[in-house]
Formats: structure tokens, C-alpha cells, sequence
């Protein structure tokens, strides 16, 4: 069984890009903010919440993913550390929704303490509700993910296969499939996880 969020494009970019952001810490260290963008064209896009992005759902540019990306900054500034914890996000992203007024769609953080089991079924439940869910990655024994340590990154889509959940990992532009098993079994304790929306 394979399903995956009808996701956005700007250009020939999947999703919006850290890479373009032109403001220095932004660039270094905005994958919170970029997640928390995403998320919000990625929901009013398929119809899930309107009027979570500022501009023209129907034309979504790399202009306007660049404002909007600097009006989420106060919410989730990049900092030293980076936000390497995911009530920092669901703090930030909350202040953003209560500011534009937003008071019916919540979210939560769901810990990588959590049960692999039981997080497979999470993420189904969440794509098949056409939410899209932020993951934060610090740590991982596999070098597999060592592209992906000390960051935010998308989850967009998942395929089950031979027993196996395979989840659509989306960043800087691009996608590929990861088993979520793997993913999520990183060898470390208190190491991230997901944010839920709902």
C-alpha cells in the first residue's frame, strides 16, 4: 500500500529549499522555520486549513517562499544550538497560528521514546489525514542518515512493502524513500521525533 500527500512544487524544487534562503543564520540553520512553511502551503494546498500562507496558493514562487520564510523566522530563529527539541517547535509554530488567528488546527510532539509500532501506525494516521508530519533528527548510528543529523526534514508519503514501512523523506528540494524502522531505531535516547498535526 503506497500513499502520499499531493505536495507542492515551486520551480522544479519538491517542497521549499533551505538552501535559497539568502539571510546567513537562515541559511545555516532554518530547517525548522523551512519545515514550518512547508507544512502550511503543504496543508491549505490539499484543502486540509486555509489561510495558513500568506501569498497565492495558486502561485507559489521562490519570491514569496523567501518572505514568508523570513515572517516564520521570529517564530523559530535559528539559534546556536539549533531547535534541537520538539516542544521549541510546537512552541514557535503555536505562536504562529494563534498570531494569524488560526485557533482550530493543534499540534503536538510525538518523542522518538516512543515504540516503532506504534509510530509506524502514527504516520499513517497522520498522511492519510493529508497532514504532513516535521521530523527532527540529531543523532543516528547508521551512517545512512548522516545527511540528515541536527535537522528538520519532512515526512510526505509512506509505502508499506514485505512488512516494511518505507516513509517519503522530503528536504532541500528533493525527496527519496527510508525505511522508517531505521529511521527511527537511531540508537540514541531523547534524539527527536515528529510533530503532529491535527
Amino acid at each position: 500500500m503506497k500513499k502520499e500527500l499531493e505536495y507542492f512544487y515551486i520551480e522544479n524544487s519538491f517542497g521549499g529549499n533551505q538552501d535559497w534562503f539568502r539571510d546567513y543564520w537562515m541559511h545555516m540553520g532554518g530547517c525548522a522555520a523551512a519545515a514550518a512553511c512547508d507544512s502550511c502551503i503543504s496543508m491549505e494546498k490539499v484543502g486540509v486549513k486555509k489561510k495558513l500562507y500568506p501569498f497565492d496558493i495558486k502561485n507559489l514562487n521562490k519570491s514569496d517562499y523567501l518572505d514568508f520564510s523570513m515572517l516564520m523566522k521570529p517564530y523559530l530563529r535559528p539559534r546556536l544550538k539549533g531547535i534541537d527539541r520538539l516542544d521549541i517547535y510546537v512552541d514557535g509554530m503555536g505562536r504562529y497560528l494563534r498570531d494569524i488567528g488560526n485557533t482550530d488546527l493543534q499540534l503536538g510532539a510525538y518523542s522518538d521514546s516512543n515504540p516503532v509500532q506504534e509510530a509506524m501506525q502514527v504516520v499513517k494516521n497522520q498522511i492519510d489525514s493529508k497532514f504532513p508530519i516535521p521530523y527532527l533528527l540529531l543523532r543516528h548510528k547508521n551512517n545512512k542518515f548522516k545527511d540528515l543529523l541536527w535537522h528538520w526534514f519532512m515526512l510526505t508519503g509512506y509505502e508499506e512493502f514485505e512488512g516494511e514501512l518505507y516513509v517519503k523523506e522530503t528536504t532541500y528540494g528533493g525527496y527519496r524513500y527510508l525505511s522508517f524502522q531505521e529511521l527511527w531505531n537511531s540508537g540514541y535516547r531523547e534524539n527527536g521525533g515528529m510533530i503532529l498535526y491535527s
